[in-house]
């Protein structure tokens, strides 16, 4: 009997233990949910770091526009201490503008930045505005970049955490779920915010920021697996009329008016809902990254007691840094889509590599800048995928509808006096790869620019060149004397200077940096005074035939107002004929080089050192053609060049060595104030003795001040010599055309 009762407690008790382990219920999935918001998503990384904090493991992550990038990059593995560093790190201003460096730029494109204000796309006839403010390729690099230890990964699901973010068909308003692909173009998808990113084409649609149809995933993450959900929302509530005072808030608005009644629903279906305190910011307060960062913080702290639930107590889960690979990848082959008016060679040539060869992010990166800075593409898009041993670089390239171009400058010196410049570009008119363009400066001064352009890369590219530019000035009695015989009694000369020059060059770019050009060239010029004679006010009118040849680089950071960078071009053209008004003619060359190196010597403080050289050589003498150094602020023009000190076209010589220096401080952004000198010997037949290397006979300062605005820059220069006894002040506004 004993032995039957001790067998049925045993029996009962190993029922209940086993009854127990049966019930035992597993940890429950946890899902995080990020919404979008622009700016105010800064948040986000504060919750996490909160969450993380707490050893709360997250199973499943679903955002939604910046909600999709910070949710992506924490499920492809960062902690919330690399999130924060990346995206303090981040200049979004950049991101926002789609910033392309200066360098990435050809000759053609960085003219045309420094040249104009502001371009208006043309569609039969009619003045368009452009589509978006941003292709988003400095936000697609910059992904890319990030995501480059899962790139491999096309099942959102297989990443460390299983991920899901949202986009929107703008043709048909629907939402849509990106779970697999190819991550960086579904996150560029998911928060191409309308009218600053582009639409992004993805499997056939045509996406934009998820925020429009789904800004607060729930549903899609519950689908997944989740249990429990914790939601951070950073959406702004519906604002009246005193707080819609700029676009961004009106465009945030008329989005948020369909999404807030269903972000009640959502709200109500969170189990651990956060909500920021962020409605003070906007979608673009992107200089306020710690105060939103600390706001998602604070928030998330709110509900610690609740978050602290979720945590499994027998497990101390720490979430360890992501280790940074290798920067570098060995592409085997560069596949491009077909193209209809651009070759292979010619974004080849833009790329800057070729096939078969090992390349970094970097390289990629100012490939693509290159690609973009054309202008030529409307999106620009690219996988990097395994191929074997090696990866493969898929580029898709979608030309721009847009061929024809309407840009418009102003500029305001004291030589050539005030201009409106009025601009009309067309691409693709006669052949792939070209584009052709026609400047008209109306003003005080008529000028007209055309050029006619294909260009083939790394490939010898071709080019014409039609430019007429004229001024009238009063000049000092040395440049009378170089040019005819001395007048009594005249000590100013009122001059009509006029050129009409033609060109027609083939060039190529030199070890991916130096263009090399060389051409033929036609110069009509023509000097007049009507101070001199009313009958025959004609001083010099003569027609040129030369060949020339040239080497330009260009590395600084800014024309005008360069951080760092430096700069080298050399030119030489040979005068092999001319019909001379005088039948005085022998041949001769003229060759002129200038360097400058530019340097931040303190955070805000610059100074660039310039040297440059010219020199006429051979029998002819043509002192129309002589150099001529004054004044500032104006575009060069044959041998005429700037000087400090001195008046416009007062010193005078067939050869001459100047260098100079500036040191500039930008006090506030945008705000900068100079100093300058520049020192020189000009003399004819300088560099036959060693006078070029003795003390400078010319001299000159100048102190300015100098704002960075959108026609251009704005600069006031005093400037002085110790050799004169008088000072100029001289303005210039506006880009130099």
């Amino acid at each position: 009997m004993k032995n039957s009762i001790a067998l049925f407690f045993l029996i009962f008790i190993l029922t209940q233990s086993t009854f127990s382990q049966d019930t035992i219920k597993p940890r429950p999935k946890i899902g995080l949910v990020l919404s979008g918001g622009g700016a105010k998503g800064f948040a986000h990384i504060g919750v996490i770091k909160v969450l993380e904090k707490a050893g709360v493991k997250i199973d499943y992550i679903g955002g939604t526009s910046v909600g999709s990038v910070i949710g992506a990059l924490y499920a492809s593995g960062y902690n919330a201490k690399q999130l924060d560093s990346i995206f303090r790190d981040t200049d979004f201003n950049n991101l926002i503008t789609d910033y392309i460096p200066r360098s990435s730029k050809n000759f053609y494109e960085k003219r045309n930045d420094e040249l104009y204000a502001f371009s208006l796309p043309v569609n039969n006839f009619k003045v368009g505005i452009p589509l978006s403010l941003s292709k988003g390729m400095y936000n697609y690099n910059l992904i890319n970049r990030l995501t480059k230890h899962v790139k491999e990964i096309h099942d959102f699901n297989k990443l460390p955490i299983p991920f899901l973010c949202m986009a929107t068909d703008i043709e048909t308003g629907q939402q849509v779920v990106l779970d697999k692909g190819y991550l960086a173009k579904a996150l560029l998808a998911s928060s191409a915010f309308p009218s600053i990113f582009s639409p992004v084409e993805l499997d056939g649609k045509l996406l934009v920021d998820g925020g429009v149809s789904n800004n607060f995933p729930i549903d899609e993450i519950r689908k997944l697996g989740a249990d429990i959900i914790i939601g951070v929302d950073v959406q702004d509530e519906i604002k009246d009329r005193n707080n819609l005072n700029d676009a961004t808030k009106i465009l945030v608005q008329i989005n948020n008016l369909q999404m807030i009644e269903k972000m009640k629903a959502n709200k109500a279906a969170t189990d651990i809902y956060i909500k920021p305190e962020v409605t003070q910011y906007g979608i673009i307060s992107f200089d306020a990254i710690e105060d939103i960062i600390n706001k998602g913080e604070a928030a998330a702290n709110a509900q610690i007691d609740k978050i602290n639930k979720l945590v499994n107590p027998t497990e101390n889960y720490i979430k360890e840094k992501l280790k940074a690979g290798n920067d570098s990848l060995f592409i085997k082959y560069i596949n491009i889509n077909f193209l209809p008016n651009y070759t292979r060679s010619y974004v080849l040539g833009k790329l800057g590599f070729n096939p078969n060869c090992k390349i970094s992010y970097d390289n990629l990166r100012v490939g693509t800048d290159n690609l973009s800075a054309t202008q030529n593409f409307k999106s620009i898009t690219y996988t990097i995928d395994k191929n074997e041993n090696h990866y493969d670089l898929n580029i898709n390239l979608v030309e721009s509808p847009q061929t024809t171009f309407l840009k418009f400058g102003l500029h305001y010196d004291a030589l050539f006096k005030s201009a409106f410049l009025v601009n009309l570009t067309e691409k693709k008119l006669l052949s792939k790869n070209d584009v052709a363009f026609v400047d008209i400066g109306l003003g005080d001064n008529f000028r007209y620019n055309f050029e006619y352009y294909i260009d083939n890369g790394f490939h010898w590219s071709f080019g014409i060149k039609s430019k007429y530019t004229g001024f009238t000035k009063n000049v000092s009695t040395n440049f009378l004397y170089n040019l005819t015989a001395p007048q009594p009694g005249i000590n100013v000369l009122n001059i009509e200077y006029l050129d009409f020059t033609n060109q027609a060059y083939i060039q190529t770019v030199s070890f991916q940096k130096f263009l090399l050009g060389i051409g033929v060239e036609n110069k009509n010029l023509k000097i007049s005074s009507e101070t001199i004679s009313n009958t025959t006010p004609i001083l010099q009118k003569n027609n040129y035939w030369s060949v020339f040849e040239s080497l330009k680089y260009d590395s600084f950071d800014n024309k005008y107002f360069p951080k760092r960078g430096w700069s080298f071009s050399t030119n030489i053209n040979t005068y092999l004929s001319s019909s001379n008004f005088k039948n005085q003619f022998e041949p001769f060359s003229i060759a002129k080089s200038e360097f400058s190196v530019v340097k931040t010597v303190l955070n805000k403080t610059t100074i660039e050192f310039q040297v440059d050289a010219g020199l006429k050589f051979g029998k002819g003498s043509e002192p129309v053609l002589d150099f001529a150094l004054g004044g500032f602020g104006f575009s060069p023009i044959n041998n005429i060049r700037s000087f400090y000190g001195y008046d416009f076209l007062s010193i005078l010589g067939n050869s001459f060595f100047r260098t100079a220096f500036t040191f500039d401080y930008e006090f506030y952004k945008k705000n900068h104030i100079n100093f300058s000198g520049n020192f020189a010997q000009v003399n004819n037949e300088l560099f036959e003795t060693t006078e070029w290397i003795s003390k400078p006979k010319y001299s000159g300062y100048a102190l300015g001040y100098g704002l960075e605005t959108i026609i251009g820059p704005a600069e006031i220069k005093y400037t002085w010599s110790p050799e004169l006894n008088k000072g100029y002040t001289l303005i210039s506004i506006g880009f130099c055309f």
